[in-house]
């Protein structure tokens, strides 16, 4: 199987600018879920395609595509500025910054690469690691998105493979917006070249708490003082699947476990599907890192804070609106109690992230502005970001229906778990699990785990 990088070729790179005129504010102001993210990577995600229309040859392919882009950068208008930074005084000491997005429609970055020597079943690996050619399918490796000052804040990459299917990724700096505001764009862009019409336009109005007024000052003198560039450790990837039936065994199983604790509560607890899943992620990966019982371990969700606002913001709110809510227990206690507990513990987690529990993170956010940091993430727990609620899927170009999602090696480290809706759909989910060797090695011999894992899903032609 190929697995040098050397193996991709960039033929071209161009910038894709908004149509010029365009008419929008000339700053976007952040706000703390948009400054904390100065730090962490670029959003690195792609989706395969292997039924190209014979009518569509490559070079009406890249023309099409790229006028489509200028398109929507009218409509998402900050992913085509820079950062910028501002110092303040007091005398002649700087005594705090605060970053910015210039929206001077200075533009994004379109690649147009060719990896004509690897094939999808190549790129699939199905019951395989994920090759480490992947990574060179997507543009901004190692980027974090403080270098968005002087690099572009999106990057596209067109990769041609073997067999006339190409593979499209998009990077998107963590700044301009989250997962929900990354696939939003990116399924506009599909629309935006399949109908030359947008049905969905982004709210761009940057949501903040009452009595806190942009801009937001940090509390250093240079960026200097911020910035943390995180490399992970070897790691081993892969995805697995998770079917409609299976997950759904798990989540009567976690219920069924958790009655007891309804009937002395007097109180309906249900135990959603994702919460009864990634409880058997939690428990099954700790495991598999063989702490003794005493250790301590969280599992962490990555969810949205866009509907549990009193009033809810609007999903199509282009910016951040995240947190990552945590349970945390002994692995003892973890592993004693079952997936029905451990569920409970990531649904009381989940539960508790109210309209009020924001708004006070909020105000404890403007009293001592911080930037989030790579090192942050505790290295004994799991950490499950993206979402299989994201519409990967019916991301349509006009092309069909992808063949596979994958994403690239930014923001990973040992116990991070990325969630994908399965290509099937039904409530099927793909996990993309990141653990050094020694873990994954134990993992893939966890029973529990493999009672439920399965190869993951995917399509080339009429089959894989």
């Amino acid at each position: 199987m190929p697995s040098s990088p050397a193996m991709i070729e960039i033929l071209s790179k161009q910038t894709v600018k908004p149509p010029p005129n365009s008419s929008h504010p000339r700053l976007c102001h952040l706000t703390p879920w948009d400054v904390a993210m100065l730090c962490p990577h670029y959003i690195q995600k792609g989706l395969l395609f292997t039924n190209l229309p014979p009518s569509l040859p490559l070079p009406l392919l890249l023309t099409t595509l790229q006028t489509s882009l200028s398109i929507t950068l009218q409509h998402f208008y900050p992913l085509a500025g820079r950062l910028l930074t501002q110092k303040h005084l007091t005398g002649d000491k700087v005594t705090s910054l605060h970053v910015s997005i210039d929206c001077n429609d200075e533009g994004a970055e379109f690649i147009h690469a060719a990896a004509v020597k690897i094939t999808p079943f190549d790129f699939l690996s199905p019951g395989k690691d994920i090759p480490s050619f992947v990574n060179s399918f997507f543009p901004l490796n190692g980027a974090i998105s403080q270098d968005g000052h002087s690099s572009p804040l999106l990057s596209v990459q067109l990769t041609e493979l073997a067999g006339g299917a190409v593979f499209l990724a998009s990077c998107f700096n963590h700044v301009v917006g989250d997962g929900t505001s990354y696939w939003n764009f990116f399924n506009a862009w599909a629309e935006i070249t399949r109908t030359n019409s947008l049905s969905l336009p982004p709210v761009h109005d940057r949501w903040f708490i009452d009595g806190e007024n942009p801009p937001i000052h940090l509390p250093f003198s240079d960026s200097s003082q911020y910035i943390e560039r995180f490399s992970p450790p070897v790691l081993r990837q892969r995805f697995f699947h998770f079917s409609t039936e299976s997950i759904a065994k798990l989540k009567e199983k976690a219920n069924s476990e958790i009655k007891t604790e309804e009937n002395q509560n007097q109180n309906r607890i249900i135990i959603s599907s994702f919460q009864a899943l990634s409880a058997m992620i939690w428990r099954a990966i700790t495991r598999a890192r063989g702490f003794p019982p005493e250790q301590l371990t969280s599992c962490r969700l990555a969810i949205q804070n866009r509907g549990r606002l009193r009033p809810p913001q609007s999903p199509a709110y282009f910016g951040n609106s995240i947190y990552a809510v945590a349970a945390t227990t002994a692995a003892g206690e973890l592993e004693a109690n079952g997936i029905g507990w451990a569920a409970r513990q990531l649904n009381r987690a989940v539960t508790e992230h109210t309209d009020e529990a924001i708004r006070q993170k909020l105000r404890e956010y403007h009293v001592a502005p911080v930037v989030y940091k790579m090192t942050m993430f505790d290295p004994k727990s799991v950490m499950v970001g993206s979402s299989p609620r994201f519409d990967m899927y019916g991301c349509d170009f006009g092309w069909g229906k992808a063949a596979a999602v994958r994403c690239g090696p930014a923001n990973k480290f040992d116990g991070k778990v990325s969630a994908f809706p399965g290509r099937e759909g039904g409530g099927s989910v793909d996990l993309e699990i990141c653990l050094v060797p020694s873990f994954m090695a134990a993992l893939l011999l966890d029973r529990e785990f493999l009672d439920s894992a399965s190869v993951p899903s995917g399509k080339l032609g009429d089959g894989l």
